[in-house]
């Protein structure tokens, strides 16, 4: 299996995106919430890498939390958001009749409201919840995958291969498993990650407008809402969180490119 160059990057700088979250706490023990008031707004040096923001806290390891907690919620979304969609994208493929027009109007009903309207609206009704964000991302999420399983699998249902598994006897995950997945599952791979790239903007603009999680909890929209004030006087704290969002959706958007022919 060959993987283009893009793609290659993409993976590349993917993995030491989720190092950087993940495997940094093991090496540098630090809280991030922990101020040190003497070291406020301190540049950059060699015994910090990252400097301290406005009140004493490491940025090293508060971008590492603040990235652990993005691509933490952003799975969490994306995979209650693929399992939802792709569970009735198939049964309406299949089943079609009452099922597909219940499933599908449920779909248009989640549609008729703007994404992010949704997501606000539940936000407002239990604020600082992380249960409420992941709820609105993943009905916003899960119609994509339903739209798509659906529009998939849909003629592969009428065609001949399925038909006579169907009248053979064969049981519904051996069809599944080799007429359905088959074409399902590349078209998912992109879906999941536009999904995934999708979350991580949502989850950062909420937290921008200080809808998401509050503080003092680290979290890369929210960390840049902090940090504005101090633009001018100490710009390498604001460019820091902007430049690991930039370098997560770059990452997946690599990832997403065609293999050219």
């Amino acid at each position: 299996m060959t993987i283009s160059f893009p793609r290659l990057i993409g993976l590349l700088l993917l993995c030491v995106l989720l190092g950087f979250a993940f495997l940094l706490p093991l090496i540098h023990h630090g809280d991030p919430l922990e101020q040190d008031l003497l070291q406020m707004l301190h540049a950059p040096s060699g015994g910090n890498l990252l400097g301290f923001d406005h009140l004493g806290r490491d940025m090293l390891t508060r971008l590492s939390a603040a990235l652990r907690l993005s691509l933490g919620l952003a799975a969490l979304c994306v995979m209650s958001a693929l399992l939802a969609g792709v569970l009735a994208g198939v049964c309406s493929a299949l089943y079609g009749g009452w099922l597909d027009r219940l499933l599908s109007m449920l779909g248009d009903m989640c549609l008729a409201l703007p994404g992010l309207l949704l997501v606000l609206l539940l936000a407002a009704i239990a604020p600082d919840s992380p249960g409420m964000l992941w709820l609105g991302i993943s009905l916003v999420l899960w119609v994509e995958f339903f739209r798509v399983t659906r529009a998939t699998l849909r003629p592969i249902v009428h065609a001949p291969g399925m038909q006579a598994s169907t009248l053979l006897g064969f049981s519904a995950l051996y069809r599944f498993r080799r007429h359905l997945w088959p074409a399902l599952a590349p078209v998912l791979t992109t879906l999941t990650l536009f999904a995934f790239s999708s979350a991580i903007m949502a989850v950062s603009a909420l937290g921008f407008i200080s809808v998401g999680v509050r503080p003092p909890t680290p979290e890369l929209g929210l960390m840049m809402t902090e940090l504005l004030p101090f633009a001018w006087e100490a710009p390498w704290l604001l460019m820091q969180p902007v430049i690991a969002l930039f370098l997560l959706l770059i990452s997946l958007n690599l990832l997403m490119k065609k293999e050219s022919k």
